[in-house]
């Protein structure tokens, strides 16, 4: 039987993750990832596909602080939450998904335009913020629900994503040098089973937590980034576009999830019960 043996969140989408032993779930996936989003001074989101100095930038969060640091620059802090303003709500774009989010102020833009070499700035999902799941993202058992059942924070597309140390392994095993499993960026880490055995997985429980598999995850240049260098790479897509390449062409590695349950925990050693 599988069991979560990590759990990982990602304050700032693109920067680096915090690995942590429980976390809480609300409407959009694990509380407090992918909250605050960097954008470029048109409002565009910015990632590491294009910048990948931002897996430099370390995160960490307080009960009402964000914090940024990496070595030779000053720490940031911003706070989790402020007084709703007109003001500092600004339109910001990820992928094609048109959003309002609340700017985090002047402190924050300056550290990072300083850091990324350009103007930029952060912002959080606020009160205004909303971006609904479409439909043609929800797996089949779930499309009798309205769109509006499911969100989504900054991340990519899902709530969640999900790999087995298993499939992570049978990919080491074909590389000249192992990769961690930090450069993949999941939520949820599992044990137990074979390997890409989450490729299947349709609706299941991990503690108190309902999911859905929704697809397979299409990888793109950040997993070719060194997470604690920068230093960019050809693996590990060019030994996965040998074996997991789907009809499309697209390289898949890990498990995009929803989740039936909006509120509820989450911790290291819960075990994954198929439903």
């Amino acid at each position: 039987m599988f069991r979560l043996t990590a759990l990982n969140i990602y304050p700032v989408k693109s920067c680096r993750g915090v690995a942590v032993t429980s976390a809480e779930v609300d409407a959009r996936g694990c509380v407090g990832d992918r909250r605050f989003l960097v954008v470029d001074a048109a409002g565009r989101f910015l990632t590491q596909r294009a910048h990948p100095r931002m897996a430099l930038i370390e995160t960490a969060l307080t009960i009402d602080r964000l914090f940024l640091s990496s070595p030779r620059f000053s720490t940031v802090a911003v706070p989790l939450s402020g007084i709703r303003s007109p003001d500092s709500e600004i339109s910001v774009t990820v992928w094609q998904d048109a959003v309002v989010a609340d700017d985090c102020g002047e402190e924050p833009a300056a550290w990072l335009s300083e850091f990324l070499g350009l103007p930029c700035r952060l912002v959080r999902a606020g009160a205004a913020y909303t971006r609904p799941l479409p439909a043609r993202k929800l797996p089949s058992t779930l499309h009798h629900e309205p769109r509006t059942a499911h969100e989504v924070s900054f991340a990519d597309g899902y709530p969640f994503l999900a790999i087995s140390e298993e499939s992570l392994a049978d990919l080491n095993a074909r590389l000249d040098t192992p990769l961690p499993m930090n450069r993949f960026r999941p939520n949820l880490v599992v044990a137990g089973g074979a390997p890409y055995a989450e490729d299947e997985w349709g609706r299941f429980r991990i503690g108190t937590v309902v999911f859905h598999g929704a697809t397979r995850c299409g990888r793109c240049a950040i997993t070719t980034t060194d997470q604690i260098t920068a230093e960019r790479g050809k693996e590990p897509l060019r030994t996965l576009a040998t074996y997991r390449r789907d009809m499309e062409g697209d390289v898949m590695f890990g498990r995009n999830l929803v989740h039936e349950t909006k509120t509820g925990r989450l911790a290291v050693g819960d075990g994954v019960v198929m439903l």
